[in-house]
């Protein structure tokens, strides 16, 4: 079988499953504007497109992310024309269609079938809108028409999806009802063997200090340090924190950029604004235990899951953190908001304690408690890794799952592309 990918960060989500599909025999290709060069990986045949064309100054900013999306989509299909004229032909095309690379794909093939990493579809209630009161919207009626306006690259490309796999429940329901059918629950997973409890592990913060297993460390973590992962309240709740636990050590990772929700204001990041509102209530001798790493290679952050004490993970209604599941499957003790994307994965008291994202009240006394409680910790750490093991679990579990997901997807009758 021939099979093209698509995604402009290549290989993303397709990490695993590419080279899987290669051991099969298959023939895999990967389109991206990643790469300046062919290339090979893993027996990927990667080629690159280039993006042509730029935003037009002064559109309508409704309008501006769509604009975004058909630039990739159009220098995608000169690529994939490109690709067609060489004479292959692809049996499956997989993709993830968030940047909108391959709304035009089906024009080029319209036998092959399509199938869509469907991460999210936006939504238009207060729960997604106006979860947070501290940031609200600014016109509840005029945000319905942006988000519509937003969704148009995945309603394009619903008219010529095949199927589509989602990573968890909460993610496939945002959907609407019509994509249902079509879309299949199958994580990304997790490499349980190498995410793993690890006694002896070491997490050096600078040349003075090393944590071990020994010493108590809360550990907080986000891409990037901001509200729709509960940073701010995370923050608000450090000073009680360090004052009940005057041995812990909190060592917070994630960069000083937005990935998701609205941008700090002009030459401010949402991790200095929190520190400024916090620090003057943290004596010096509290602040030198708190450690902020930023960015770090995979085995660094690795360590500091297995040093972990305590884990403290918060999200608004969204997209489920990966890092939550490898805290789960590095045996940590959790501490987590009881939203509904991580009441998908947590049971309270089970492999985890859950609080209302909001109350950092709430937070500090059950991170107190959390901490003084050992057999609750090794308990629920024990348990939230047996979970992860059995249903998230890399090479058992997910990975099988996104194969049989790809030979089914090659079975189907193609969609047309509609007028």
């Amino acid at each position: 079988m021939k099979i093209l990918l698509i995604h402009q960060n290549f290989p993303g989500q397709y990490k695993h499953l590419a080279p899987a599909l290669v051991e099969q025999g298959h023939q895999v290709v990967a389109l991206t504007c990643k790469v300046k060069e062919p290339q090979k990986w893993k027996g990927v045949h990667i080629l690159p497109y280039e993006i042509k064309g730029s935003s037009t100054p002064n559109i309508h900013p409704w309008l501006a992310d769509f604009e975004t999306k058909i630039l990739r989509a159009t220098s995608c299909y000169r690529g994939a024309k490109a690709l067609r004229d060489k004479g292959f032909i692809p049996d499956v095309i997989c993709a993830h269609h968030g940047w909108g690379e391959s709304m035009f794909l089906k024009d080029i093939w319209p036998e092959a079938r399509l199938g869509l990493y469907c991460e999210l579809y936006h939504l238009t209630t207060p729960t997604f809108l106006n979860f947070d009161p501290e940031f609200p919207s600014q016109s509840v009626e005029a945000d319905r028409l942006r988000i519509r306006m937003k969704n148009l690259n995945n309603r394009l490309h619903e008219e010529v999806m095949d199927a589509g796999i989602s990573p968890t429940k909460f993610q496939a329901s945002t959907f609407p009802d019509k994509w249902q059918d079509r879309i299949t629950v199958a994580h990304d997973g997790i490499d349980t063997d190498l995410v793993c409890p690890n006694p002896d592990a070491q997490l050096v913060i600078d040349e003075t200090l090393t944590l071990t297993r020994k010493d108590e460390v809360i550990t907080f973590i986000n891409r990037n340090l901001e509200p729709y992962r509960g940073y701010h309240i995370f923050m608000r709740a450090l000073p009680e924190i360090l004052k009940k636990r005057p041995n812990a050590h909190v060592v917070l990772l994630g960069g000083d950029e937005v990935s998701y929700g609205a941008k700090p204001p002009k030459g401010q990041t949402w991790k200095q604004i929190f520190i400024d509102e916090v620090r003057g209530r943290i004596p010096t001798p509290h602040w030198n235990r708190v450690h902020f790493l930023g960015r770090v290679p995979y085995d660094r952050f690795l360590s500091m899951m297995q040093v972990s004490t305590a884990h403290v993970y918060l999200t608004y209604p969204f997209v489920l953190s990966w890092s939550l599941l490898e805290a789960m499957s590095a045996g940590c003790a959790i501490l987590a908001s009881g939203t509904e994307p991580v009441r998908e994965v947590m049971t309270e008291g089970e492999n985890g304690w859950m609080v209302d994202f909001f109350d950092k009240d709430a937070l500090v006394e059950r991170l107190d408690a959390l901490l003084d409680d050992a057999e609750a910790r090794t308990r629920m750490g024990q348990t939230a890794r047996a979970y992860v093991q059995e249903n998230y679990d890399l090479q058992k579990v997910c990975l099988p799952q996104h194969i049989d997901w790809v030979n089914r997807l090659a079975q189907l009758e193609p969609r047309p592309v509609q007028d």
